[in-house]
């Protein structure tokens, strides 16, 4: 198949096309490298330096007549979504809504997007959440993916596009944060590898649900090479303390010091796990990692790096 990643040069993104190649496919990347890193792009892959809003897309569709579309290009932090709700708009959903109109103007069969589950879901209605649970996205974040998710049930029922949606839980693993997209596994490990401070918000009893990438690529190729429509949760469903975090990475790492409590961010979510069951039985996603196989790749990876 022939397959655009966007977000391509990006910590998911770059894995995303990594496997989808190895199995043989074309694979062209679009990422403007505001967050991704060149040196980020697999061997193989064809890639284009563009913004996806960019004018130049209608020429790329035209010439590049993909079947799938294969959507993580995206601004990720909550926080700078609140202080700049305009970029993220622009970004999260306006490009996401030039490339299903591309989509649909260039014959392409089936658009995978990845969504968020902790971004969205309202944990006080129950955990691990599941995909049908009530919504109370926290950030602009959170409110431009879902808006984003809607357009494509749309897109799908004005256009036939087929649509699979991903809404990760807490993804971690190697290239992460090299690009600006820290996420806590990656900012501990890299602290404690460098014998620095380590500063845990809050008391350290928020959970997260944490799933490897290479897992996210698996899932990602089942669900571009597939006919899935649906919104699925791809997760662990096991809720980890970030003290717990703490301390496996600690012991992994050999670090000495004990973590530096500071307050807790305003507006940050208590808890979130998510409920995987659904793509389990429809995607046959089953994590191959469990957390301290991930973690033990990743401080190897972070290891390499810093030498």
């Amino acid at each position: 198949m022939r397959i655009l990643v966007t977000g391509g040069a990006g910590f998911i993104g770059s894995w995303v096309a990594e496997i989808l190649l190895e199995y043989g496919h074309y694979v062209v990347i679009v990422d403007n490298l505001s967050n991704g890193l060149k040196s980020n792009i697999p061997s193989g892959a064809k890639f284009y330096k563009l913004d996806i809003l960019s004018d130049e897309i209608d020429k790329l569709f035209a010439s590049e007549r993909f079947d799938v579309v294969n959507h993580h290009a995206a601004r990720i932090d909550l926080f700078s979504s609140k202080a700049n709700p305009d970029e993220d708009i622009r970004v999260n959903l306006t490009g996401t809504i030039n490339l299903l109109k591309h989509s649909v103007k260039h014959g392409v069969r089936r658009f995978v997007f990845a969504s968020s589950g902790g971004a969205i879901y309202n944990p006080e209605f129950g955990l691990p959440s599941k995909e049908e649970y009530e919504y109370a996205p926290p950030s602009p974040y959170g409110i431009n993916k879902l808006a984003a998710e809607k357009y494509i049930l749309y897109f799908n029922r004005e256009y036939g596009l087929g649509y699979t949606i991903l809404r990760y839980s807490h993804v971690y693993g190697p290239r992460q944060g090299l690009s600006f997209e820290s996420g806590v596994v990656s900012i501990f490990a890299r602290a404690m590898l460098k014998n620095d401070n380590v500063v845990i918000f809050g008391d350290g009893t928020q959970t997260r649900d944490f799933v490897y990438v290479e897992d996210i690529a698996r899932v990602n190729r089942v669900a571009t090479e597939g006919n899935f429509n649906g919104t699925f949760n791809i997760s662990s469903s096991k809720g980890t303390t970030i003290n717990e975090l703490f301390y496996i990475l600690k012991e992994l790492t050999g670090y000495s010091k004990q973590p530096i409590y500071a307050p807790e961010r305003q507006g940050e979510i208590k808890h979130s796990v998510l409920n995987n069951e659904k793509a389990k039985m429809m995607l046959g996603f089953e994590p191959k990692y469990s957390l301290e196989e991930g973690l033990k790749k990743t401080v190897e990876y972070f290891r390499r790096w810093l030498k």
